[in-house]
């Protein structure tokens, strides 16, 4: 579960950021993706809810940094952006250090 809600929460924000590809301007483009963005996003944050009625608060926040992995390769592989040492480092150590917080 914890999987599937980070990965939406990524794809929330991979949509918002599509919407704004052509500036803020309220056309059908703008309102498909935000649209989407929304859904994914409010879907994830509901499981994320659902899951915190299992698990521990200091077990499930720590590990929502998965969101910056699934962030990380959509941008790779959908926005064509490009990725760097320093940026698979710094999600590294997010992901680490949050680790560290679980035990």
């Amino acid at each position: 579960m914890i999987l599937v809600f980070t990965l939406f929460g990524s794809l929330g924000g991979y949509f918002f950021k599509k919407a704004s590809a052509h500036g803020l301007v309220l056309n059908k483009y703008f309102i498909l993706h935000v649209g989407a963005g929304g859904l994914f996003y409010g879907t994830g944050a509901i499981l994320n809810i659902i899951t915190l009625s299992y698990l521990p608060y200091t077990i499930v926040f720590p590990l929502t940094s998965i969101t910056y992995i699934w962030t990380l390769l959509l941008s790779a592989v959908f926005l064509k952006e490009t990725l760097t040492v320093r940026k698979i480092a710094g999600v590294l150590f997010i992901v680490a250090g949050s680790f560290f917080l679980m035990n």
